[in-house]
């Protein structure tokens, strides 16, 4: 009856929120290892939805990321995939955060350009 961390019916649980957060934020600096371990480990448990959803999207994200920083590699060879790699950091970063607010308020968020491979 007197629950510590009361939630409105529906919604992520604080802690869920938290991990949701963790998850976009770590593609910042380690890609997409992190969202994808968060997804492996939560995938099988169906009370962990808000988790599952949010560390999809954020592998896929990164994922597509990847790809980016791959063909930015490809083209410095005529000095445009310097640009296009700080660029796509910069992308990373910014609606990483927006991600990770996002989910932390229990909002699912969804990337406005992702190659959505993980289903």
């Amino acid at each position: 009856m007197n629950d510590p961390n009361p939630t409105i019916a529906g919604a992520p649980a604080q802690d869920d929120r938290t991990i949701a957060l963790l998850t976009h934020l770590s593609g910042i600096l380690l890609g997409f290892i992190i969202p994808l371990v968060i997804w492996l480990i939560n995938k099988d448990k169906p009370e962990k939805g808000f988790v599952i959803d949010q560390s999809k999207e954020a592998l896929n994200f990164q994922i597509t990321l990847l790809f980016g920083y791959i063909i930015g590699m490809v083209l410095t060879i005529i000095l445009i995939g310097a640009l296009l790699n700080f660029v796509l950091w910069i992308v990373c970063i910014i609606f990483s955060i927006i991600a990770g607010l996002a989910a932390n308020k229990g909002e699912a968020y969804r990337y406005p350009f992702a190659i959505r491979l993980v289903k």
